[in-house]
């Protein structure tokens, strides 16, 4: 598709990539060039320098070993305690590290900072396949942990019937490779900050399909479950039962998901301000807002760790053990001696009773 008020010269010019084109080649080649580079709409400039690079640096530097020490945390609990809500949150931190790991690593800094989008267009798209199914994935394991907690407040009963470790490890696979197929047609996702030319109907496809999944539908969702868990609460308290049990789960489930509304938010608006209001290329103002609305998208990879030892003591507990027995391996000659016992354990003589 071309773009409106496009002059002969840019007609002239043939896609052959997703940001690469070529000139039908004249005799006065130089002459030609300037042309181009005169009536080509200059692109817009990254008003926020190098500060990406440093934020995505030190929030993957961060992010990822506090998320590491979460999964080996959340695991030990979940294995100790055989709670649903553990396995949930262990799926959540381990799609957050799919997300630094494929967006702020690979797409941020290695595309973008290291190698500057010069990789094989099909390397590009590939990567953008992975940085959906981990956006994805993130987003519906919250869903689900939404639901769960919703059916253990309102109808518990049915929760100890339906609510077991072993079928929410299958619910949870399932959903990640939901993740996965659901994100495949964002292969052929363009990127916002190279495309000049007005979006085609497979771009609004796929960004209304980005919004809405990503966004819109797991927000109506938090919403609607959260209103009606602070209600029953609020119920409960006005019929004179006392007042109501809030558990450590429900804050951390009404925490994350008023987190990510929040985080969020920025980007769905940009996404659609850039589909019908101004190009990123050509508008140095979208291009600020997109910049700013990606970080802060991201800062919501790092923050559930803080979230979970503000809120948890047992978490708070379970991080110091894993730590004290790190730091006690890592202090011992060949990091896998174990110490032996000092005495010779005492055996009752026969006759005796304990």
């Amino acid at each position: 598709m071309e773009p409106r008020g496009a002059s002969p010269l840019a007609a002239t010019q043939e896609r052959v990539g997703p940001w690469q084109k070529v000139m039908v080649p004249v005799p006065n080649s130089t002459v030609w060039a300037s042309e181009a580079a005169r009536l080509e709409p200059e692109q817009s400039p990254c008003m926020v320098g190098i500060l990406p690079i440093v934020y995505y640096s030190v929030l993957l530097g961060l992010g990822l070993p506090v998320n590491i020490l979460t999964v080996v945390a959340l695991f030990r609990l979940a294995t100790r305690t055989k709670k649903s809500s553990y396995w949930y949150l262990l799926a959540l931190t381990t799609s957050d590290i799919l997300t630094q790991v494929f967006i702020i690593f690979v797409g941020f800094i290695l595309q973008t900072a290291i190698l500057a989008r010069a990789v094989p267009s099909a390397f590009i798209h590939t990567v953008n396949v992975l940085e959906f199914t981990a956006n994805h994935a993130s987003i519906w394991v919250t869903v689900l942990m939404t639901m769960d907690r919703y059916v253990a407040l309102c109808h518990p009963l049915r929760y100890r019937a339906i609510s077991y470790p072993q079928r929410t490890r299958k619910i949870i696979m399932a959903i990640f490779a939901v993740a996965l197929a659901t994100s495949i047609p964002f292969y052929w996702w363009l990127d916002a900050w190279r495309d000049a030319d007005p979006p085609t109907a497979l771009d609004k496809v796929l960004k209304w399909v980005h919004c809405t999944t990503i966004y819109f539908l797991p927000c109506t969702i938090f919403l609607a479950t959260n209103s009606i868990i602070i209600c029953r609460l609020k119920r409960q308290r006005c019929s004179g039962a006392g007042r109501p049990h809030l558990s450590k789960t429900t804050v951390l489930l009404l925490a994350v998901t008023t987190v990510f509304i929040v985080l969020w938010a920025p980007r769905t608006v940009v996404m659609i301000c850039h589909l019908y209001v101004a190009s990123v290329k050509r508008d140095w103002r979208m291009h600020l807002a997109l910049d700013i609305a990606n970080m802060m998208a991201m800062l919501n990879t790092t923050f559930n760790f803080f979230l979970y030892c503000f809120v948890s003591q047992t978490f708070r507990q379970t991080v110091g053990e894993v730590l004290r027995t790190h730091l006690w391996h890592s202090t011992q000659p060949g990091s896998i001696r174990f110490p032996a016992p000092a005495l010779k354990p005492l055996e009752p003589q026969a006759g005796t009773t304990l």
